[in-house]
């Protein structure tokens, strides 16, 4: 027999990246009495992983709970960049409705589309909350117009498109129904949510379902298993069985040994749950997103969506530069191998194989930001090791025919940059779908471009726009392959021997392109130390020194000019590199090479650029 579970509410909030989701559910937090009066919160308390700090951005599904009244809510922080959408896909399984934010002066963006899509495909009833309400070009009445016309263009249902507004600033810590309403608090809100996202629903009789939506990791316990009771009880201590829904083979006998509830941002050790309840279970070894656990007497798995398939590869392989071992700590390839299966525990998009070379992986993943957070948390950790340029992943249909990943570009632009991003992208194998007029002089362009066009095209993008454009992406499918496509076309700056770059060499090589180093940096011979505007690679002899004579002294060296490097984040040295070029990664350097650093084997080898 079904029955409402009245006090508790599942909700995700769901957005595009930066309008505010975890500055919104620090709010709540704080309003639901989490912290103490007196305690000292920091700000974006859900992004705990410094990368997600720096970067703005939320990479994991976070859990929460608050109460208000005698209702626990239970709020899933959801990632609102399609890199990370396989954490979207499965967190929507697990609530009951979804508060969607928007910001309310970009209003809808490419990832509010691509998250929408996923909570309307499952049916789930939509809040909507017009964020950042305080801005000074601020337009919410026109964002709620745009929301709706977007929810139709979804094709949701009647009952989604009848769904309530709020207006709020996170930042501030109020919401309203009406704009002419005062600023008080959240309580608009959390009266909302409990009023318009239904209760849970579930047999509290029936023999347990529990459903893995996400897995977390911890050195002491292992694999954590968090999800939601879809009917009846689990309790430690219970015999129970793993089943899976993808996999009928699978049937695995476990027990419970621990169960967590969710309270503020603090996990509780609980005896028993019941249906409705969001819980994590730790103790089972083996245990993967999908899986179900229920009993012997009704060993049925609940159906689960796939996890969509990675579309995109880098090689990470062990450093075998002259300079390699010299800043790592973790540099052989068991170092890397172990850490690169562990990754695999808590990312379920992410795929590593081993390849021919016992020093090489192949890891797949949804795009190059979703590796590059991967390469940047492996250099924190103290791990040195080298990257190649990332590759497409490519399929054949029945037919044969060869297939590649294909985007939708959303790109807005200054009016004056409109025909230099066009040409770009029409170079790059993108068709131009669509082209309108946006307030204050911007041009909103949408393209349908192969996945491998936009590698490397990020940084020349910034540079064209001059930094004010905006470039968003939403992986469409597979379409057929477009024909080649040069992915760069300036050749490097190579260093021509092993040892010290000194400013007299530099003044001599600056002239030939834009340098990547500095006097006393390190190089070895094939080591890239620049860009030359040429479209063919240039060796150089940087640690040479000046010849001294009676009259010429190294202290003249002191007035030559040195124009300035270009200094390169992880992101711009990853949509550098050629495919003829690697990245090395340690704690220290980033230093971009070439695989063959011998001149003569390269030129041997013919690596010309393609």
């Amino acid at each position: 027999m079904l029955k409402n579970r009245e006090d508790v509410r599942n909700v995700a909030i769901i957005a595009h990246v930066d309008h505010g989701k975890t500055t919104l559910v620090d709010e709540l937090l704080k309003q639901s009495g989490v912290f103490r009066d007196n305690q000292e919160v920091g700000v974006r308390v859900m992004d705990s992983n410094p990368i997600e700090r720096e970067r703005g951005i939320t990479i994991l599904a976070k859990n929460t709970a608050v109460s208000y009244g005698d209702t626990k809510i239970n709020i899933v922080d959801t990632p609102g960049h399609a890199d990370f959408g396989g954490e979207v896909e499965r967190i929507l399984k697990m609530v009951d409705g979804a508060i969607l934010l928007v910001d309310a002066f970009e209003g809808p963006m490419p990832q509010t589309r691509f998250v929408l899509q996923r909570a309307l495909d499952l049916r789930l009833p939509v809040l909507v909350v017009v964020n950042k309400i305080d801005k000074p070009q601020a337009r919410p009445n026109d964002v709620v117009d745009e929301v709706l016309e977007l929810m139709l263009d979804l094709n949701a249902s009647d009952e989604q498109l009848d769904c309530p507004f709020l207006f709020a600033s996170s930042k501030n810590g109020y919401a309203k129904l009406k704009l002419e309403d005062p600023d008080v608090d959240m309580k608009p809100l959390f009266e909302t949510i409990v009023d318009f996202i239904p209760a849970p629903k579930g047999d509290p009789d029936a023999e347990t379902q529990f459903l893995v939506s996400t897995i977390d990791y911890n050195e002491f316990v292992g694999r954590i298993g968090i999800g939601k009771v879809e009917n009846g009880k689990i309790k430690v201590n219970q015999e129970a069985l793993v089943v899976n829904h993808h996999n009928p083979d699978k049937r695995k006998k476990v027990r419970i040994t621990k169960l967590y509830a969710f309270d503020g941002l603090k996990r509780v050790d609980v005896e028993e749950a019941s249906f409705g309840d969001i819980v994590a279970v730790s103790g089972i070894e083996d245990l993967h997103v999908g899986d179900t656990i229920c009993t012997e007497k009704n060993p049925e798995p609940l159906p689960f969506q796939k996890i969509s398939e990675p579309t995109i590869s880098m090689d990470f392989m062990v450093n075998d530069s002259p300079l390699a071992g010299t800043e790592g700590k973790f540099v052989t390839s068991r170092h890397i191998r172990d850490r690169l299966f562990r990754e695999l525990n808590t990312d379920v998009s992410l795929r590593v194989e081993e390849t021919e070379s016992a020093d090489c992986f192949k890891v797949s993943g949804r795009g190059e930001l979703h590796l590059s957070v991967l390469v940047e948390t492996m250099r924190r950790e103290g791990f040195e090791f080298a990257v190649s340029k990332a590759e497409v992943i490519y399929k054949e249909n029945e037919q044969g025919v060869k297939l590649e990943p294909m985007e939708i570009a959303y790109i807005d632009v200054p009016e004056d940059a409109t025909g230099s991003v066009i040409q770009k992208l029409t170079q790059r194998k993108g068709t131009l779908n669509g082209m309108s007029p946006l307030a204050s002089g911007y041009t909103r362009l949408e393209f349908e471009i192969p996945s491998r066009g936009l590698i490397g095209y990020r940084g020349e993008f910034l540079t064209d726009t001059k930094g004010n454009g905006i470039l968003n992406t939403e992986f469409e499918g597979y379409g057929e392959y477009r024909g080649d496509l040069n992915y760069r076309h300036q050749g490097s700056l190579i260093a021509f021997e092993q040892g010290e770059a000194v400013t007299y060499g530099l003044f001599q090589a600056q002239n030939r392109g834009t340098l990547f180093i500095g006097p006393g940096e390190k190089v070895y011979s094939g080591m890239v130390i620049g860009q030359s505007p040429k479209s063919e690679d240039i060796e150089l002899n940087v640690c040479k020194t000046k010849h001294l004579s009676n009259t010429r002294t190294s202290s003249s060296d002191e007035a030559l000019k040195l124009v300035p490097k270009k200094i390169m984040s992880l992101e711009q040295c990853i949509d550098f590199i050629d495919t003829d070029e690697l990245l090395e990664v340690t704690p220290e350097n980033l230093r971009i090479r070439k695989k063959i650093l011998d001149p003569t084997a390269r030129k041997r080898a013919g690596f010309n650029r393609k």
